[in-house]
């Protein structure tokens, strides 16, 4: 069975699990967090954009925590020259420095240069980096950038196309998410690392940089935070705990492959430098 976007938002009503169309107003679901004065409703709060500059960024975030779903967010990235602007859109646990994060994050870079993609698996603090080339121009259109988290996979898509795979493999001890998360989004000054290694920083003659985001919609299993623990949400009443979003299915295994060939130009699982031995989920995942 080929994974469909649309599968996920038919007219099933499961406990815990919203379900809207793309006309849901931001404000159903989401809520500005920072930067107030930089974050503007368009098309009667079905888009929202943030601007960035030299006074702040902003940000916004989901009103509630999640323990499985699938989770997207339609993003048009700022145009001309945003070297060492960041964009991003995320899941996250509470927790400084120990917490469980799944993270789309763009770099800027100089005009005419290409835009990057970096994901990154973070689990009880700890980092586990991609970076991806596009294979369009990010600054020109919507694209819908997805998640999604099962007891068994998370998976990252672009529109349709599956762009990283990391497996649950417990049972070798690696660790997998297991807190409640929320959506972030934001957009910010990442001079000090994201382009070029934080050589090519912002030039603020540039700004106001701008970024633009459609698809307020929730499909998820929504739970109390304060409970810590996510084992509910893996009921197999919600659709995307079913078996055939265990594991990608051949069509999507081509596509995937084809992406790590042609356009991942960083996988912490081939940083020799940092990991001499590769971490054991490397080989799973691949």
């Amino acid at each position: 069975m080929a994974f469909s976007v649309e599968a996920f938002f038919v007219f099933f009503l499961f406990c815990g699990v919203m379900i809207a169309n793309g006309d849901i107003g931001f404000d159903e679901n989401y809520h500005v967090t920072w930067g107030f004065d930089h974050a503007l409703y368009q098309d009667g709060g079905r888009e929202m954009q943030l601007y960035l500059d030299q006074y702040t960024g902003a940000g916004f975030g989901a009103k509630n925590w999640f323990g499985s779903g699938f989770f997207h967010m339609r993003i048009k990235l700022p145009v001309r020259d945003c070297a060492g602007v960041v964009t991003a859109f995320y899941l996250r646990s509470e927790g400084e420095y120990t917490q469980d994060e799944l993270d789309f994050e763009f770099l800027g870079n100089r005009e005419g240069k290409p835009i990057t993609l970096q994901t990154n698996v973070i689990t009880s603090g700890n980092s586990r980096e991609q970076r991806t080339l596009l294979w369009f121009d990010p600054t020109a259109d919507f694209h819908d950038y997805k998640i999604l988290w099962n007891h068994h996979q998370i998976v990252f898509f672009i529109d349709d196309t599956p762009i990283r795979v990391y497996k649950n493999n417990q049972k070798i001890k690696v660790p997998y998410p297991s807190r409640p998360m929320t959506i972030v989004v934001s957009l910010w000054d990442g001079s000090d690392w994201a382009t070029d290694g934080g050589q090519t920083k912002i030039d603020y003659n540039h700004a106001p940089f701008r970024a633009y985001f459609q698809g307020f919609d929730m499909n998820a299993c929504s739970l109390d935070k304060s409970k810590g623990d996510v084992k509910e949400c893996y009921a197999t009443r919600y659709l995307w705990n079913h078996k055939v979003y265990w594991q990608l299915d051949s069509d999507q295994q081509q596509a995937y492959e084809k992406v790590r060939r042609e356009y991942m130009n960083y996988d912490y699982c081939t940083d020799s430098n940092r990991y001499p031995t590769p971490p054991p989920e490397c080989s799973s995942n691949s």
